[in-house]
């Protein structure tokens, strides 16, 4: 029988959305946004261009649902995050950034309401740089947001653009941890059908992340950057995108055609094992324990997607009924873990009781 002892427990993978998302389509003359509307059994409808997208329940947007349910499931404090379907990279930059506004305060709002059950992301205009800069500047120096959540790839830039340096430059310097969503992932085609964006894209888009911040250089020119990737299954399916599983693949090409894989960065790839924080994200035992000897204990934190259908339905329950982990092994990914990747932004000390 598993050590059901207690440990602290902190999500970092969970979607909150305000309560109202306005037409903004209405507001700057063009599709593509995202709105909500409510319906008469108390939960929401997202839509898109006037039609239905998602409809969600109070827990997207209420803390005190959101309090009562993580209770329920033994889960002491929640980071939140807004849906990645909100990022609008998209968009005009004045445009996304006026959204982006309107995300982080809500979030921020949320977080001092309920200082002890939630710590808040930043969303950014990425496609904007230096709008991005400015915003992230204001989220954590006057909101205390300890971070920020982007995607796995802005429009056309991946995460080695150079586009993006002032941005990388930016996080270093106020010491905040870099949370990677995959998103946008290709609908079309092949991938059509059988909800293969989400089962099959998203494994390549988090790959696809992680290998242009190694074989661009990113880790290597900014040594204090911590980047943490969402959905740990994601990285382990066997699918195109699979980064502890073909890290062996990975390594190789960079030993036998350095011509083509070492041509901005000359560091090993598994030189940076250590550097790459991932979520619990498994649903699997052995692909927790591949996980583990892959990335290292003290490199994955507890993360359950909540409150989406593909997430951890009872968070940390994997980790905590585990045979093969250690009580102090479950506590670094349950609670420990999460404050290294947030360093100085985080005091661990307002989440204990």
């Amino acid at each position: 029988m598993a050590n059901c002892k207690k440990h602290l427990r902190v999500d970092l993978h969970t979607h909150i959305l305000p309560k109202r998302l306005p037409d903004l389509s209405k507001k700057y003359g063009y599709p593509g946004w995202i709105s909500t509307e409510e319906l008469p059994n108390g939960k929401q409808r997202m839509m898109l261009d006037g039609k239905p997208f998602r409809d969600i329940c109070c827990n997207c947007w209420d803390a005190e649902e959101r309090i009562k349910e993580i209770a329920e499931t033994n889960v002491d404090v929640q980071v939140l995050s807004t849906i990645p379907v909100l990022f609008n990279y998209w968009a005009k930059p004045d445009h996304c950034l006026d959204l982006a506004r309107y995300l982080n305060d809500d979030i921020a709002m949320t977080c001092q309401q309920y200082p002890n059950k939630f710590i808040g992301l930043a969303t950014l205009p990425m496609q904007a740089p230096d709008l991005a800069v400015q915003e992230l500047r204001r989220c954590v120096n006057e909101l205390g947001m300890a971070g920020i959540q982007i995607g796995s790839h802005i429009n056309d830039w991946n995460l080695d653009a150079p586009e993006l340096e002032v941005i990388w430059d930016a996080c270093e310097e106020l010491d905040v941890g870099i949370f990677v969503h995959p998103w946008d992932m290709e609908q079309t085609g092949r991938m059509e059908k059988y909800w293969f964006p989400w089962l099959i894209g998203m494994p390549s888009e988090t790959t696809i992340a992680i290998c242009s911040l190694i074989f661009g250089g990113v880790l290597e020119r900014h040594p204090k950057l911590r980047f943490c990737f969402a959905h740990g299954n994601f990285a382990l399916i066997l699918a195109g995108g699979a980064f502890p599983y073909t890290l062996g693949r990975i390594e190789h090409g960079f030993q036998v055609r350095p011509d083509i894989c070492a041509v901005a960065n000359k560091v090993n790839p598994l030189s940076y094992i250590g550097r790459i924080w991932t979520d619990s994200l498994i649903h699997d035992e052995d692909a927790l324990e591949l996980l583990i000897k892959k990335i290292g204990i003290d490199r994955i934190i507890l993360g359950s997607d909540y409150p989406f259908p593909l997430g951890e339905h009872k968070p940390g329950e994997l980790v905590s009924n585990s045979e093969k982990l250690s009580e102090e092994d479950k506590a670094k990914i349950l609670g420990g873990n999460v404050f290294e990747f947030f360093g100085s932004r985080v005091d661990k000390k307002l989440f204990i009781q």
